[in-house]
C-alpha cells in the first residue's frame, strides 16, 4: 500500500524567535527524505513567522483551532485565521487537550469538522492512558475516540491524519515497543474496515506519537501500518531531521 510517511514535528509551548529561526534553518539546511511529508506544529504567535520561512514543500500547522470561524472566544484561533497566515494544516485532539483542558470527544469532532469544512487537512490525535492501558481498555479507548470523529471527517479522509499517541509514552522518554505500536495501528485499521470502509482503512494514514527519537525511529517505522510520526520534544532539535529520515 502506498501510503506517504508523514512526520509532524509539535513544538507544543516552546520556542521564541532566535531558537524558531535555528530549527527553520536546520530543516531548510537538512538533507530531509523527499518521499517523505514534514509538518511543523508551531505556537500560534509564530506561524506567520515560520510559514513565511519555510519553503512550501514543508507543511505549516497549527496546535489547536476553535469551533467557530469568529465570536467571543478571548484567546481562541480559527480556522480561518489560519489559513489567513498560510499554514495548511491543524492538530486537533491531542492528549495535553484532552487531559489539561478537558476537551471531550465530541468537542474535538466538532473542531475537526469546522476545521475540514475550511479545507485545513488534519492531523487527529487519540491515544490511552497509562490506567486504561494497564486496564487492558487501550482498544476500547482507541477506538471510542475515533468513533466520535467518523461524522465529523464524514468524506474528507484524504485531508485527515490519525496520530496514535500513547499519553504514557508522551515526554516521558518511554516507548511503546514496536510491536505495541504496530498491534495497536492494525487494530485500528481493521476497525475502520469494519465501521467506516475498506477503502478508508487501507488509505488512511496513522502516526505513531510517544518519545519518538532518531535512536528509536528507524525500528518504528519498519512496521507496517506506521505511517510516520507526531515528534514532541526531539522536534526541537537537530536529529529531527533524522526522524524525518527513518525510513532511508
Amino acid at each position: 500500500m502506498g501510503r506517504k510517511f508523514v512526520v509532524g514535528g509539535n513544538w507544543k509551548m516552546n520556542g521564541q524567535s532566535n531558537q524558531i529561526n535555528e530549527i527553520v534553518n536546520n530543516l531548510k539546511n537538512g538533507s530531509l527524505d523527499r518521499s517523505a511529508e514534514v509538518v511543523i506544529g508551531v505556537p500560534a504567535i509564530y506561524l506567520a513567522q515560520v510559514r513565511s520561512n519555510l519553503p512550501k514543500s514543508i507543511g505549516v500547522a497549527a496546535q489547536n483551532c476553535w469551533k467557530a470561524d469568529k465570536g467571543a472566544f478571548t484567546g481562541e484561533i480559527s480556522a480561518p485565521m489560519i489559513k489567513d497566515v498560510g499554514a495548511e494544516w491543524v492538530i486537533l485532539g491531542h492528549s495535553e487537550r484532552r487531559t489539561i483542558f478537558g476537551e471531550s470527544d465530541s468537542l474535538v469532532a466538532e473542531k475537526v469538522a469546522n476545521a475540514l469544512q475550511h479545507n485545513l487537512k488534519v492531523i487527529a490525535c487519540i491515544g490511552e492512558t497509562l490506567e486504561e492501558r494497564e486496564s487492558g481498555k487501550t482498544e476500547e479507548v482507541v477506538f471510542r475516540q475515533t468513533k466520535a470523529l467518523v461524522p465529523a471527517i464524514g468524506d474528507k479522509w484524504n485531508n485527515v491524519v490519525l496520530a496514535y499517541e500513547p499519553v504514557w509514552a508522551i515526554g516521558t522518554g518511554k516507548t511503546a515497543s514496536p510491536q505495541q505500536a504496530q498491534d495497536v495501528h492494525a487494530s485500528l485499521r481493521k476497525w475502520l474496515a469494519e465501521n467506516v470502509s475498506a477503502e478508508v482503512a487501507q488509505s488512511v494514514r496513522i502516526q505513531y506519537g510517544g518519545s519518538v527519537t532518531a535512536a528509536n525511529a528507524k525500528e518504528l517505522a519498519a512496521c507496517e501500518d506506521i505511517d510516520g510520526f507526531l515528534v514532541g520534544g526531539a522536534s526541537l532539535k537537530p536529529e529531527f531531521v533524522n526522524i524525518i529520515n527513518a525510513r532511508q
